[in-house]
Parts: C-alpha cells; structure tokens; sequence
C-alpha cells in the first residue's frame, strides 16, 4: 500500500524517469546502429577503390610485372609506372590501417596474409623498401609483422 501512495504523489517524477531512460536506451541503441551502418560504408568504400587501384593492371598490361615471382631487376629495374602502382596500394593500406585502428570498419580477414604473399614479389618488396622511411610508424610495424 505504501507504493501506490508514493506512485500517487509523484506519478509525475517518474513518468519524467521513465521517459528520461527510455530516451536514453532509444539513443545508446541509435547511436549502435548508426555505428554498425558507418562500419558497412566505410568497409564499402574502401573496397571500392581497392578495386579502382587494381583496375590499373587491366588497363595498363605493362603493371602485370609487379605480380611476376621470376622478375629479374639486375637486367630491367623498376620502372616509375610500377613504382607509383605500388606506391598506390600502400597508401591504400595506410588508410585502411588507420581506419581499423580506430574501429572506424569491420575487420577485414586475411588482410596480413595477402600483405605476405604481396611482399614475397620482387618489385612490391622493394617500393616498400623504399617507401618505408616516409611512412607512419604503426604501419611500418603492421606490414613487417604482417611479413614474417
């Protein structure tokens, strides 16, 4: 009886509490899904122009060198065309490594495996190389964890 007493002089209090923690817990699940949709789009994006940047060796058959294990740069060096491709994709893992470390996309699976093979290859193994020194240090420690 002396709960519905208190409910009876201030029902207004807490239909305020109640509708203030409502609105709380409608937000915190908004702010979730706003979240999750943001992760999507960024990951959208970023595969999107993964695919403009390897669209170049369709188009430009002369990059497929960058892809060739038996490559031998003693007799023919890396040419700018190359080096700028290459360039091109580990700016491209800049950004995504960026973007993961701050949660802004889901994580993408295998991504230190495909950075093994992509090093394994003569021309990618010495852009990188020479690419290095202007790099961000947690990029640098990424990619050669991801090497070994």
């Amino acid at each position: 009886m002396a709960a519905w007493l208190w409910v009876t002089k201030n029902w207004f209090e807490l239909l305020q509490t109640v509708g203030i923690i409502g609105g709380l817990v409608f937000t915190a699940y908004s702010i979730s899904k706003d979240d999750k949709s943001r992760k999507i789009s960024n990951l959208i994006a970023i595969k999107q122009q993964h695919r403009e940047i390897w669209r170049e060796i369709f188009d430009r058959p002369q990059l497929m060198r960058v892809l060739k294990q038996n490559v031998n740069l003693s007799t023919e060096e890396v040419t700018e065309e190359e080096a700028l491709f290459v360039k091109f994709l580990f700016l491209h893992l800049a950004a995504v490594h960026r973007a993961k470390a701050t949660g802004l996309f889901v994580d993408i699976q295998g991504l230190d495996k495909d950075i093994r093979e992509f090093l394994k290859l003569p021309i990618p193994k010495i852009v990188w190389n020479r690419l290095k020194p202007f790099m961000n240090k947690d990029l640098i420690e990424f990619v050669e964890e991801a090497d070994n």
